[in-house]
């Protein structure tokens, strides 16, 4: 047997028997638009973000509508959602290399994994949105201009249960994708666009039933309505999967009931805990700049807001869907390798034919991100920028801010997408190194600069010429720093010096 501190090199694939209940967890189809393939995975994923996206940009135009000057309230809603952020990408970005890890663990123990994975994440998500209902008023003085404040406080409230709904959804839609079953996030898109949409239209747009007012708060209720109903619709289409996956396997031979456990929780906290911290800093530092923002005044914040809106409901669609999809495989693939060298090891030597094998996915997903966003980042700085910020706010000042802000950092965008997918490459494999190539970004560029940007006593005339270097110059330095931590990734582990956790069985 091998000591856990030995180096071991594997040449070629061991050739060991796979047992009945790994074999259920197989490719049920091996044509390429199949789930459990990239190219069909990418597809339901892309569907996934886009309906997301679609209606986070359609809500802002309701807004819009009802009265412009509170669209920035809208965004109350998405700082927030920043705030879930923290709790929404510690153990449910671990299901990456641990629920991904289909050749070491059984369906079984990935199943239970599941389990815990969406009991603790909801627990957590009700805490913090009882905590966000109780400050509401600190919350909306940090992330809303003082011009709108007292009227925002209401969406503030009823927006805070939607860290609950994002709770529940994250873990599922994330342990979905790790089982390979990216279609329980496209049900979640799916129902809550279709729901959101036919409630907008027939409650507070220009052409709704009855004679009463739309309010800003009615959309705020919708939504999260519709938040809820699309959270608990993928959970129940989710539990029915796993019901017959647990069947099937119980087919086979004997096998209990699985359920939560403690046990299981440790391990899915040990890499969760550093992809919590990542989080924590990063989002700290975001919402410490976005309050440096909001004080600049209406403008300065709506204008912010709409950028906002043109960045995550078009840019990040693509990276979005590439960053999932290359996460869930890259998981697969170094689940293989690892289950290849001895599950119980701490360092192992790769070939690079392994290497290559265990980095397809996030190389692919880089090429194509590289493809995709450069000529849409073209498009919108050209096109497509002033127009819709002026249909939002109307007015030219704010879109003359916000047309001012994308092309100044547009083209930084570009190097925000090949540094998301190649990270993907430390986070399902080992997510200790994604902690440090995040703290190494965070506490020496953007600390700094925010330290600046707080102490500088900026104006809306000057403030964005130090805010760009701030978002657009973390996203390029964060780029090399990436690409510095998975060369090391690389090179260490060709040498058989990388040290990675043994695997954990439930």
């Amino acid at each position: 047997m091998l000591s856990s501190k030995d180096v071991v090199e594997v040449t070629e694939p061991a050739s060991h028997q796979v047992d009945d209940e790994h074999e259920q967890d197989a490719p049920r189809d091996h044509g390429i638009w199949s789930r459990d393939r990239f190219c069909g995975a990418l597809a339901y994923n892309f569907v996934g973000f886009i309906l997301p996206a679609l209606y986070g940009t359609l809500s802002k135009l309701w807004v819009a509508n009802i009265n412009s000057s509170l669209v920035v309230t809208v965004d109350s809603y998405t700082y927030i959602g920043v705030v879930a952020e923290v709790i929404n990408e510690g153990l449910p970005r671990a299901a990456w290399v641990i629920i991904g890890d289909k050749s070491s663990r059984s369906l079984s123990s990935r199943i239970e994994l599941t389990q815990t994975l969406v009991l603790f994440q909801s627990i957590m998500g009700l805490v913090v949105s009882v905590i966000i209902l109780g400050a509401a008023k600190q919350f909306a003085a940090g992330f809303v201009p003082e011009e709108v404040r007292r009227a925002s406080l209401t969406y503030v409230r009823i927006s805070s249960f939607s860290v609950f709904s994002a709770a529940v959804e994250v873990a599922v839609t994330n342990a979905a994708r790790a089982l390979d079953h990216p279609d329980v996030p496209f049900l979640i898109s799916a129902t809550r666009f279709a729901i959101n949409i036919i409630l907008d239209l027939l409650i507070i747009s220009r052409f709704h039933v009855g004679t009463s007012k739309p309010t800003v708060n009615m959309q705020a209720a919708i939504r999260l309505g519709c938040d809820f109903a699309a959270a608990f619709a993928g959970l129940a289409y989710f539990a029915i999967i796993v019901f017959r996956l647990h069947r099937k396997t119980s087919g086979i031979q004997s096998v209990p009931v699985t359920r939560p456990s403690l046990r299981a929780l440790k391990v899915l906290l040990r890499p969760g805990i550093l992809t919590f911290v990542e989080s924590a800093v990063r989002n700290t530092f975001y919402l410490w700049l976005v309050s440096n923002i909001v004080s600049m005044g209406a403008d300065y914040a709506t204008a912010w807001g709409i950028f906002n809106t043109i960045r995550w409901g078009l840019v990040m669609v693509p990276v979005q869907t590439l960053e999932a999809t290359s996460n869930a495989f890259t998981g697969h693939r170094w689940g293989q390798w690892r289950s290849e060298v001895g599950t119980q090891v701490h360092k192992a030597k790769a070939t690079w034919k392994q290497v290559r094998d265990i980095t397809t996915p996030a190389i692919t997903a880089t090429a194509i991100a590289l493809a995709v966003e450069v000529p849409l980042c073209i498009f919108l700085s050209l096109f497509g920028c002033k127009p819709f910020a002026h249909y939002l706010s109307d007015s030219d000042s704010v879109a003359s801010i916000t047309a001012h802000m994308w092309r100044t950092i547009d083209w930084c965008y570009i190097f925000y997408a090949l540094c998301t997918e190649l990270a993907t490459i430390l986070l399902a494999t080992v997510p200790r190194w994604y902690l440090y190539q995040s703290l190494v970004s965070n506490m020496l560029y953007v600390l700094p600069w925010a330290i600046v940007c707080q102490t500088a006593h900026l104006s809306s005339t000057d403030a964005w010429s130090y805010h760009a270097f701030v978002f657009g110059g973390s996203l390029v330095f964060s780029f090399f720093d990436v690409l510095l931590f998975v060369t090391l990734w690389v090179w260490k582990l060709r040498r058989g010096t990388l040290n990675f956790d043994k695997v954990r069985l439930v």
